[in-house]
């Protein structure tokens, strides 16, 4: 930890050249130790910001990089694995042999990898870091890929995993399918949309309904998402709209992060927001839970960044006074939320 200051705090032109590569040797030698999770995690945050002043002089190691922060998806600490996570995407604009790396991930996010003899919650946590390391690979250096069989393997771990009985595995699983897409184009996009979302049956189970809204998040969320088919929209909009009125909150939760790609991604924003407005003031009502309502509010950050300063149109002023009363709310998980 005390490196990785001196790192943070040190302009890059002085650590260029063969001093950043002489610290980053050691480092990724004792990674692999049988260090506690703290130190993992110091190493691997270390090794991040090494990876962002050092730049090119470290496209050397860019193999033991890569090895060591793969394996470090398997670790038993979360945290663990989430650095490993934010350290592959901070190493993809040097990677240039993202094939063989898609196709790890790929095994491991279907349990066929090396860790896929680990006990069932150890194997569950492992298969949710190594999608969302598949989906941060694709997003950041998924345009490297050369085999034409790459992004789509991707995109059929992410459609297999879709309703799995864990919600983290369904989460991460749509948001390979989004960064899949989003390099695919819309005709591919419009084939999933289709095959995951459009035809299934209406009487669809619990992790059912959570996937599909995942998905439709994910992929109107990505760059296609607004070159998507108005009726293929539409019914994604309906989706999502009838989803933040279940009875499961899970569903509702990820329904109201949704609402806020539907939103960024209409074409014509008053129709939309005129159409869910009066579903979204009802999930914001005092009886609702608080994690629904911070759902909400993550739903309006992605509305925001995707359409920056439609919060302050006319059309959206009975939004803003109902976020207005939930940041003034007395739980303050909310206040901070909105």
């Amino acid at each position: 930890a005390g490196l990785g200051e001196l790192i943070s705090l040190t302009a890059s032109k002085y650590l260029a050249g063969p001093f950043i590569i002489k610290m980053t040797g050691p480092l990724l030698r004792i990674v692999g130790d049988r260090n506690p999770s703290n130190v993992k995690i110091a190493i691997i945050q270390t090794l991040g910001l090494i990876l962002t002043k050092g730049g090119p002089a470290l496209r050397a190691f860019v193999p033991q990089f890569q090895t060591t922060f793969v394996k470090a998806l398997s670790d038993p600490s979360r945290q663990v694995r989430a650095e490993a996570i934010n350290a592959l995407s901070l190493l993809m604009p040097l990677s240039t042999r993202l094939d063989p790396l898609i196709k790890e991930l790929v095994a491991g996010s279907l349990g066929k990898g090396p860790s896929a003899a680990t006990e069932t919650a150890g194997a569950v946590a492992v298969q949710t870091a190594t999608l969302e390391a598949l989906a941060v690979v694709i997003k950041h250096g998924g345009g490297k890929a050369k085999l034409p069989i790459s992004i789509p393997s991707a995109l059929d771990a992410g459609k297999e995993m879709l309703f799995h009985e864990d919600d983290g595995v369904r989460e991460a699983a749509a948001k390979v399918i989004g960064a899949a897409c989003a390099l695919l184009g819309k005709d591919v996009a419009s084939d999933a949309i289709q095959e995951l979302i459009i035809d299934s049956t209406s009487d669809a189970s619990t992790d059912e309904k959570h996937g599909k809204v995942c998905c439709s998040h994910r992929i109107l969320a990505s760059k296609v998402g607004r070159e998507i088919d108005d009726d293929l929209f539409s019914a994604m909009s309906k989706l999502v709209k009838r989803s933040m009125k279940d009875e499961n909150s899970t569903v509702r939760e990820a329904a109201c992060v949704a609402v806020g790609a539907v939103i960024g991604s209409a074409s014509d924003t008053s129709s939309c927001v005129s159409d869910v407005e009066s579903t979204i003031l009802r999930c914001m009502d005092s009886k609702e839970t608080m994690e629904v309502h911070r759902a909400l509010a993550r739903g309006f950050c992605i509305a925001a960044r995707m359409k920056p300063g439609m919060f302050i149109s006319e059309d959206c002023l009975s939004l803003m006074d109902g976020a207005l009363k939930l940041a003034m709310s007395g739980v303050q998980r909310v206040q901070h939320s909105f």
